[in-house]
């Protein structure tokens, strides 16, 4: 019953290969300054799998630049540059991790790593099938010690990105499904060890397919002639456009920039592919154009309690816009990006910061936002597409309570 994100990693050497620049989507603007001391965030869970930005940046945003393939990792060095070079030695996690992997007894965060390379498998999912790897490869002898072996095997993926709102809820999810049964079921304790594997099998399977199930249920909605205003760069949202293209659906989208990693860029070029006609927009532009809208479609780093999602930065000024002028603001997003959550406003949530270019010097006195996402309150949402089916948003909450019980 759960399963899904759009975020999604590399390990540090794909990012540092050589960048096809023939596709122009490349970003090679230098930093402008040093992040303000003010937009830190002290994390009291270290990430267990560090990153070179990691403690200033993080790593939810060194997640999309890597796999959405849209900033060069030039950009990114000079990211790095701008908030201070790690001591000389420091290699990535990834890398040692994988070398000394064979030598060294199961790790979550090494079987988190591996599945995480996969460039389709979101991260919340690479968690999912790291956990399950916990119970395959657990030296337990009682449900007890599976079961706390399990947690704190949990908490470590959940401290690799704290502001990673789909992580957590994957990782507490995956907790209540695969841990209800009990042992008392079974007579021994290798046969409640058999069932707790199987039901986490299932739940990693039931999370990957929800994609094609979203894209399934969001057909009706797509018509003719109509027009979509998409934002940055979903998974989920490309397999909508993707499915609706191969049913023959005629169809033209508007793409947003997406800045400043510029992922609509990235979607842009994946509908081209398709043969979909595209319009790419300055983000400054959605009002401008949002009278040749029919709809918008955009996804979800987390659906929370109240209806309402937290998503890429400047999603929730599409949806004002949108809801001024009557525009149906479709969601798709997997429910396993269901959070126990409930912001009241914008500042009400943990940032996910990110590096900021404006392509001229700033000066140092002046302070940069550098939040990477925002969230939209559920008013100005029509409809949730998720793999429990199409919600309206004040059915969130109740799916939430089934999903937590």
């Amino acid at each position: 019953m759960w399963w899904r994100s759009p975020s999604f990693i590399l390990d540090n050497r794909q990012q540092q290969q050589p960048y096809d620049t023939a596709r122009g989507d490349a970003l090679s603007i230098p930093l402008s300054s040093p992040l303000p001391p003010s937009t830190t965030m002290a994390d009291p869970n270290p990430n267990p799998n560090p990153n070179p930005l990691t403690d200033k940046i993080s790593a939810y945003y060194q997640t999309r630049a890597a796999h959405h393939g849209v900033v060069s990792s030039d950009w990114l060095a000079q990211a790095q540059a701008a908030v201070g070079h790690l001591p000389e030695g420091d290699d990535d996690a990834n890398t040692t991790d994988q070398g000394a992997s064979s030598g060294k007894p199961f790790s979550v965060i090494d079987e988190f790593n591996n599945w995480r390379k996969q460039p389709d498998l979101a991260e919340a999912v690479a968690a999912i099938r790291a956990l399950a790897a916990v119970i395959r490869n657990s030296q337990a002898t009682t449900m007890m010690e599976l079961e706390i072996e399990l947690k704190k095997a949990s908490d470590s993926l959940k401290s690799w990105d704290t502001t990673s709102i789909s992580l957590t809820a994957g990782c507490d999810l995956f907790m209540r499904y695969v841990t209800r049964t009990s042992a008392l079921e079974y007579e021994d304790f290798n046969s409640a060890k058999t069932r707790l594997i199987e039901r986490a099998e299932k739940f990693g399977e039931i999370s990957y397919k929800a994609r094609k199930i979203i894209a399934m249920l969001s057909q009706d909605f797509i018509f003719d002639g109509c027009t979509i205003l998409v934002h940055g760069f979903s998974r989920v949202v490309l397999e909508v456009l993707k499915t609706a293209a191969q049913s023959k659906k005629l169809f033209r989208v508007f793409c947003t920039e997406g800045r400043p990693d510029r992922t609509g860029l990235r979607l842009s070029n994946e509908l081209a592919k398709l043969d979909v006609p595209v319009k790419l927009l300055i983000d400054s532009a959605v009002a401008y154009s949002m009278d040749e809208v029919d709809m918008v479609f955009v996804g979800a780093d987390g659906v929370v309690e109240s209806g309402g999602i937290i998503n890429m930065m400047g999603t929730y000024q599409i949806a004002l816009v949108a809801h001024s002028m009557n525009k149906p603001v479709y969601v798709a997003a997997e429910s396993y990006k269901f959070a126990r959550l409930y912001p009241l406003d914008q500042k009400d949530m943990g940032p996910a910061l990110r590096p900021i270019e404006f392509g001229v010097p700033i000066p140092s006195k002046v302070e940069v936002e550098t939040s990477a996402r925002d969230y939209t309150p559920p008013q100005y949402l029509t409809l949730l597409f998720t793999d429990l089916g199409v919600l309206t948003p004040s059915v969130v909450s109740d799916e939430l309570i089934q999903l937590y019980l």
